[in-house]
């Protein structure tokens, strides 16, 4: 990859979408992690508004530090960034009183973490209408193409994607170009949604190399039968979320109704 050439080719694609679409800049989440401190960067370079939003929910104190660590760098660097801390939780807490539960723990959690993730698109939603911005997604290819390892309408909810078709080895390479901050480049990637520091690969079964490696096995056609071992085992797992995660990938289903039900008999 080319990398300088794909950064100046990013901002110059954020800075014609959002001219074209006569707005102000950007807002973006921003988590502590690697995707959320690439693109925040990407789009500060357009030299455009950009504001930075944390939003802990019960937040593990390790993503807390980075995120904040990230922000700072990126103000002293950029003019045009500005930050914000809306604290969630306490808006996660009131939800949980308004709604029953219902079903085992497992699917209790999935519900909540789920939920966390909508809380932030909202909350996006909200200063971008205050100050005329496009939320900027974060979710790299394998995340949004590949596993579909994102919140439908919570994290997956956004404007556009800057680097969604970057693989994540690939976001990292950006990252090391556009330093940033150490903390963040070595810090296992978790999405945060459980209050506590699990990572992705703890929640997948896979890291995110083998994650690769899967999916261009899967875009050439290999089946299960082609593997064995770790190999066999990892491509499973990547199926399995490709599968099931297939409704997130695909633009939402349409009921069409046939011309001739449309005419009046």
């Amino acid at each position: 990859m080319q990398t300088e050439k794909v950064v100046d080719h990013i901002v110059n694609w954020l800075k014609d979408y959002a001219t074209n679409a006569g707005v102000n800049g950007f807002v973006v989440g921003i988590s502590g992690g690697i995707d959320s401190a690439v693109t925040s960067t990407l789009c500060a370079k357009t030299g455009l508004n950009i504001l930075c939003v944390e939003m802990p929910i019960h937040q593990a104190q390790s993503h807390v530090t980075r995120a904040q660590e990230h922000i700072a760098q990126l103000k002293t660097k950029y003019e045009n960034v500005s930050d914000t801390h809306t604290n969630l939780t306490p808006v996660f807490e009131a939800f949980k009183t308004e709604v029953f539960s219902d079903g085992d723990q497992a699917t209790i959690d999935m519900a909540l973490a789920n939920t966390r993730a909508r809380l932030r698109m909202t909350t996006l939603y909200y200063y971008a209408g205050l100050y005329n911005l496009l939320v900027a997604g974060t979710g790299n290819k394998v995340e949004d193409f590949g596993v579909g390892f994102y919140t439908k309408y919570g994290d997956g909810g956004v404007d556009l994607s800057p680097i969604a078709d970057l693989l994540k080895s690939q976001v990292y390479n950006i990252g090391e170009f556009i330093q940033v901050p150490e903390s963040i480049m070595k810090a296992q990637p978790s999405d945060g949604l459980f209050g506590d520091a699990r990572s992705d690969e703890d929640q997948i079964g896979a890291s995110y190399p083998e994650l690769e490696w899967a999916m261009t096995m899967d875009d050439k056609g290999k089946s299960l039968n082609d593997f064995e071992g770790r190999e066999a085992e990892v491509f499973k797992i990547y199926k399995r979320f490709n599968n099931s995660n297939k409704h997130k990938m695909v633009p939402i289903p349409i009921c069409e109704i046939p011309n001739e039900l449309m005419i009046n008999s």
